[in-house]
């Protein structure tokens, strides 16, 4: 016993302990990723303005699109990772890593090419107006070629954490991230670069990320990886895909409600005082910066995964339920500072990205204000999406995941407009967020029971 726990902690340890030693990484690692966009958003704001941030919004669903194929592969294959290795599995384990690696390479190469050829029409999907096209296209042909490192990274350090190694997955990123952050305003401000020089400082911060990444491959301190194992296999692809599924389309259905909600801002906006650019680069700023929270809130949630993983494939329910439980708790914590942030101090967030006169503060604090209004209850509905996942049910956790994007809040955006104008779309965020908060703590409850039951009949 002494020998299992030691390689494997994940069942023994007490569970406040173990989650802030793989939550707080992961958050770390998350809050880096989201700070990708971010630090470009505030320097491009700073140097080129504010067709510059409509930019970098219209071509954000490229980097969701691109998030979500490595939550697809890295959020799959760890949770069957996590369910193998707590069921002492280890070769399959091994399979499931290997598989995953060929994926990363597979997916991220054929996405570039699609990218590259489709770019224009896809931008202007998005919502992108004709003053705004040029720094989107010169912004996103750039960018393009750093995804596949995007998806290796994030994919590769979600099983790095599943393996037990939450820091080596935090400095992945943290890597990448540094540089970015260096290399932004030399490019931008120095060598006069515009928005080509931000990009170019997001790949190069990528490839260092990337680099740390895979070198982990030969680092796995639960399984022995061996050439035999790195082979593409369907069946175990579909079988990763079906449990990251749930991760995957809620970033899917991200870039969806982007996509609906900029040309729904553009279309109301020209037929108010605001216009098209204004309610486009004030939407991209909030969400950017929404995305700062989320990601703290996904942090903790793919902290918990592998341990409720394991304890679940080893049939510790109440260490199960006792984890879920405290991610909840320290969701709430920072769901209440975020909602305090952009309720009182929405203009100085605002600030940060550059300056606009009159009448884009007027819809941009607004705009926070509103959409954001029920931010404190969003975080429940993540954690008990990836929850589903993490216990090899990702049906449940699919369906959580559509729930605000996609079954309330993309119809409230067509809706609420034709009614309401533009102020539709600013009310449609609390309610899409409330009604979610409702069907989340429905599918809960009734599976906390059905835990118990087990945890009854296993006694």
């Amino acid at each position: 016993m002494k020998e299992e726990q030691r390689e494997n902690p994940l069942g023994y340890e007490k569970i406040s302990t173990l989650l802030k030693g793989f939550a707080i990484p992961s958050v770390i690692a998350m809050l880096v990723s989201s700070l990708y966009n971010i630090v470009d958003q505030i320097f491009i704001g700073q140097g080129v303005g504010y067709l510059g941030n409509a930019a970098t919004n219209v071509a954000y669903p490229l980097t969701t699109i691109c998030l979500a194929i490595a939550l697809l592969i890295g959020i799959g294959s760890a949770s069957r990772f996590s369910l193998y290795l707590g069921g002492g599995m280890k070769d399959k384990a091994a399979k499931v890593v290997g598989n995953g690696v060929c994926m990363m390479f597979a997916f991220g190469i054929l996405y570039t090419v699609l990218v590259e050829i489709f770019l224009v029409p896809m931008l202007t999907a998005f919502g992108a107006t004709a003053d705004v096209m040029p720094y989107a296209i010169s912004y996103t042909r750039i960018t393009a070629v750093g995804m596949p490192l995007l998806i290796v990274t994030n994919a590769m350090s979600n099983l790095a954490r599943a393996d037990g190694s939450p820091k080596y997955s935090m400095t992945c990123m943290l890597v990448g991230a540094i540089l970015n952050t260096i290399l932004d305003p030399i490019f931008i401000f120095v060598f006069d670069m515009g928005v080509a020089g931000a990009a170019i400082a997001t790949v190069i911060g990528q490839f260092f990320s990337f680099l740390m990444a895979l070198r982990y491959i030969w680092h796995f301190k639960n399984v022995e990886l061996e050439r035999s194992h790195f082979r593409l296999s369907l069946e175990e692809s579909l079988s990763t895909a079906s449990l990251g599924m749930s991760n995957s389309l809620n970033q899917v259905a991200i870039t969806l409600v982007q996509i609906v909600l900029n040309n729904s801002l553009t279309y109301y906006g020209a037929q108010s005082a605001y216009g098209m650019e204004i309610p486009l680069a004030a939407c991209g700023i909030v969400m950017k910066t929404n995305a700062i929270l989320l990601s703290i809130i996904i942090g903790i949630s793919q902290g918990s995964q592998p341990i409720i993983g394991f304890n679940y494939g080893a049939a510790q329910y109440d260490r199960v339920r006792k984890t879920y439980k405290l991610a909840i708790q320290c969701d709430l914590v920072i769901s209440a500072i975020g909602f305090c942030l952009f309720q009182f101090f929405p203009r100085q967030i605002l600030s940060l990205f550059g300056s606009g006169d009159a009448l884009y503060y007027e819809f941009a604090t607004r705009f926070m204000r509103i959409f954001l209004f029920m931010i404190i209850v969003n975080g429940i509905q993540i954690i008990s999406s990836n929850f589903f996942a993490a216990i090899g049910k990702p049906v449940k956790g699919l369906l959580l995941s559509m729930t605000r994007q996609v079954i309330f809040l993309i119809p409230l955006i067509l809706i609420l407009p034709l009614f309401l104008g533009i102020e539709g779309i600013v009310f449609a965020g609390p309610v899409a967020d409330f009604a979610a908060f409702l069907v989340t703590a429905t599918f809960i409850a009734r599976e906390m029971k059905m835990m118990k039951g087990l945890e009854r009949e296993t006694a």
